[in-house]
């Protein structure tokens, strides 16, 4: 097989989760262990970072992944979903894997995969870390792909446990309340292993608290530890308890959500040092400075065209759009254009509830079969006041935002990571 044979393989072979939803969703850990013990346990042969939470965690792992990279270790960064390329969820040093090694790998393996039937989730995992091993990385950053306690990451050992945010998303699968979805995502605190989060909120701090305390492990809240403040060149003085300070710092990424991720970094960072690892504040400010340089993150808040300024964003869940809401209040623009399409098992009726109502919408259905018709979220949308076009593909509703909007116009491209990958 070539690479686009395997590809073909592996989509229509195994459960996809991005595709199909809760139907590929493994509630438990059965396959990713056998998996783990036929490749020989590969994570063992490295030190790694594990990092969940529903927003940020993409975000939260590419920059320390720079950070790492920028210190001179040889660094693995696994992530999901893809945007354009599978090969984007395994990378070292932000280079993809080879097209080879994916094609050896499943066809080596083919038998074992036959038999044991895994999910795509669980065999991508343990294809990033059999090629870790293989590559003899310093140190990996893994992000967790769904919840924590039985995502197939969570066979790892790490130095340090890292949960950015809580907030309601895949409700279906990790429960309605945000106690409840903090439950399966402090599934990655470890015995002894300090953990960071990344915000305070009463509503499920003490699941943590008691979490830590059950393992004995140091827990850290970046939010108690970190005061930032926005300068107006853009870039964030930032001060620790302990006296730390770091002084205009810049950002590759813009999203003022960064806001919240950036002090968790700077605490997972700190407390990386009590491990010996060599991390200075040059390399922090290098990293930061080139998180999409380094590691080749995109979608958010990406700037596609300045005139009219165009910008796309992967925020899906309604913590997600609340921010790009904040951050559209913000912008300068004559009219506001909104290509939108969402997939059918998020909360579609918050997220429509709180979008501007002065914009004009573009609605589309991204090609993936979750995707939700483009008629049917047009009527929703219809009902919480917003008003626009329905377009069949995210291309034709994209052409006519372009040609609608005039150069003082804004558009913005979101509602789903699908959206987003096939307008990039």
């Amino acid at each position: 097989m070539n690479y686009q044979e395997t590809l073909d393989w592996l989509f229509a072979q195994l459960p996809m989760y991005q595709r199909q939803g809760q139907a590929a969703y493994k509630a438990n850990l059965d396959n990713t262990l056998a998996l783990d013990e036929y490749f020989n346990h590969p994570h063992t042969h490295f030190k790694t970072i594990h990092v969940a939470g529903t927003n940020g965690k993409g975000s939260v792992s590419h920059m320390l992944a720079s950070v790492l990279q920028e210190a001179g270790y040889k660094t693995g960064l696994y992530t999901s979903p893809h945007l354009k390329d599978f090969r984007e969820r395994i990378k070292i040093n932000g280079k993809m894997v080879s097209k080879q090694y994916v094609v050896d790998f499943i066809q080596n393996n083919q038998e074992l995969f036959t038999r044991l039937r895994p999910s795509f989730f669980e065999m991508t995992v343990a294809m990033a870390f059999k090629y870790f091993a293989d590559q003899q990385v310093d140190i990996a950053i893994v992000e967790v792909g769904l919840g924590g306690r039985l995502d197939s990451t969570n066979i790892i050992t790490p130095l340090a446990s890292v949960i950015t945010n809580i907030s309601f998303d895949h409700m279906a699968l990790l429960g309605n309340t945000l106690e409840a979805i903090a439950s399966e995502k402090a599934g990655i605190i470890k015995p002894g292993i300090p953990t960071i989060i990344g915000t305070r909120d009463k509503n499920y701090d003490f699941v943590f608290e008691k979490k830590a305390m059950e393992y004995q492990a140091p827990l850290t809240f970046a939010s108690d530890c970190w005061d930032l403040y926005c300068n107006e060149d853009g870039s964030y003085n930032l001060h620790h308890r302990s006296g730390w300070r770091i002084e205009r710092l810049q950002s590759e990424l813009k999203g003022i959500y960064q806001r919240k991720n950036i002090p968790n970094v700077l605490e997972v960072i700190h407390r990386l040092r009590d491990k010996e690892l060599s991390l200075t504040d040059e390399h922090i400010r290098q990293g930061i400075a080139k998180t999409i340089t380094n590691t080749g993150l995109y979608g958010r808040w990406q700037t596609l065209a300045e005139h009219p300024l165009t910008i796309c964003d992967t925020g899906h869940n309604i913590d997600g759009i609340t921010e790009i809401t904040k951050q559209l209040k913000n912008c300068t623009y004559r009219r506001l254009h909104f290509v939108i399409g969402m997939v059918n098992d998020k909360d579609i009726e918050s997220v429509l509830q709180i979008l501007p109502r002065e914009a004009t919408y573009y609605f589309c259905k991204a090609s993936i079969p979750r995707a939700l018709n483009e008629k049917i979220l047009a009527e929703k949308a219809e009902k919480n006041g917003l008003r626009g076009t329905c377009y069949p593909t995210v291309a034709e509703a994209y052409q006519a935002a372009r040609q609608t909007a005039a150069p003082e116009d804004m558009i913005y491209i979101g509602g789903s990571t699908f959206v987003v990958a096939e307008v990039i």
